[in-house]
């Protein structure tokens, strides 16, 4: 249930390992072009393992389920209103299965979500299938009962079918019956381990993955802001602070981005209003980040110089813009009209919204962008602009927000 950069690789790789598979999705976009043998976003080798399982017959996309014995909910949850998780996906698939179920199946819910989820979602059956049996948390399953775990995606965009084997995964059971149940199924593909647990710890571990990390790049550009104000290159200072054994800190940057990062820190609050203080202030530093770092590249640039933002997706090598901090500060530069905005990025075709469209914004190749620029914004490390060298940049001021051009130390 959900083709999408989680439901889609997922799906194919169930049908690569002999299963039969349905992908569904509710936007008859992606399923054309699932049909046809195309990922509607780029993922290394994903191409060739949907045309692989579309030529065995083992993989068929449609709108709608039908009944099966395994149903895997991988559908997204962003934020909504006062930055609660927007739960709509996950309960209109549930809604979607919930007359198909019978006793035995497997329900499994991949997307992130807060503590309690899983619950929440057999509840959800149980109301709208009094007929069938369904477990819950801490009480013996009853006989022939629908199954439900959370099983929570680990994979890192580029890398995502590599990961999708290689990595640990978390099997979090409403009983162990159900634990088991889906241990069983992810075995036949994953190479790492399967650590199974109860649905409420695998809800909080997966959450906890990502607010370390986020309350982690935090700190790191706290610090950076802080080597700069007292005249300190930050990426030096902590990669000698990062010499030490038991220290570990992460790189600062424009901000944090993507699915996850940016994004469930949030469900963690939510799940104690008043015990996040620190996740809370995580957030705020990070969220704030990218108009720290458009004032900075304001403050090099007169009035209608030419400003080449070189990068726009959310990390290095990746053409995906959810969340990203790079758009979000080319955003900020273009509101006003006052800097030629000259856009780089080797992973995209042309420029997204909001920058499509708005006067005075292009986007160029590396050589074009550079030749033009009055001042160069470095947002994105991506490998075309590792390759740089001094002379590229030699007579412009450089704005770096990711260190890539800082010496190894």
């Amino acid at each position: 249930m959900g083709l999408g950069y989680i439901g889609l690789p997922t799906a194919a790789m169930l049908a690569a390992r002999g299963h039969a598979v349905l992908g569904c999705d509710t936007d008859p976009r992606v399923v054309k072009a699932v049909a046809s043998g195309q990922a509607h976003f780029r993922e290394p080798d994903l191409d060739s393992l949907l045309a692989a399982a579309l030529a065995t017959g083992r993989l068929v996309a449609q709108g709608a389920p039908r009944p099966a014995e395994v149903f895997l909910i991988a559908v997204p949850t962003p934020l909504g209103p006062g930055n609660r998780a927007d739960l709509s996906a996950v309960w209109a698939a549930t809604d979607a299965i919930a007359p198909l179920l019978k006793p035995g199946d497997l329900v499994i819910l991949e997307s992130t979500c807060p503590v309690g989820t899983t619950e929440a979602l057999a509840a959800r059956i149980a109301a709208a299938r009094p007929d069938l049996a369904l477990p819950m948390r801490g009480v013996p399953a009853p006989p022939g009962c629908v199954h439900l775990a959370h099983c929570p995606e680990r994979v890192l965009p580029g890398a995502m079918l590599r990961e999708l084997v290689a990595n640990d995964r978390i099997i979090g059971g409403l009983t162990p019956g159900c634990a088991e149940s889906a241990r069983a199924l992810y075995a036949g593909f994953v190479t790492g381990q399967c650590h199974v647990t109860d649905s409420r710890t695998a809800e909080l571990a997966k959450l906890a993955e990502n607010a370390f990390r986020d309350v982690n790049i935090a700190f790191a550009n706290e610090l950076a802001d802080i080597a700069i104000g007292v005249q300190v290159d930050p990426w030096a200072a902590i990669a000698l602070a990062n010499r030490h054994p038991r220290v570990a800190i992460l790189a600062p940057g424009p901000g944090v981005g993507g699915h996850c990062i940016a994004v469930d820190p949030w469900f963690l609050a939510e799940s104690a209003p008043e015990g996040a203080p620190l996740i809370r202030a995580a957030r705020a530093v990070n969220d704030a980040r990218p108009g720290h770092v458009a004032a900075a590249i304001r403050a090099l640039a007169r009035p209608g110089a030419a400003v080449a933002c070189l990068g726009l997706t959310y990390k290095p090598d990746v053409g995906d813009l959810r969340a990203s901090p790079a758009l979000a500060v080319a955003e900020e530069l273009s509101r006003d009209g006052t800097l030629r905005l000259i856009c780089c990025d080797p992973l995209l075709a042309a420029l997204p919204p909001p920058l499509a469209g708005r006067p005075g914004v292009v986007l160029a190749g590396l050589e074009s962008a550079l030749a033009q620029a009055d001042v160069v914004a470095i947002l994105v490390a991506h490998r075309a602009f590792r390759a740089l060298g001094a002379p590229a940049l030699q007579g412009r001021t450089v704005l770096d927000a990711v260190g890539m051009l800082v010496a190894a130390v």
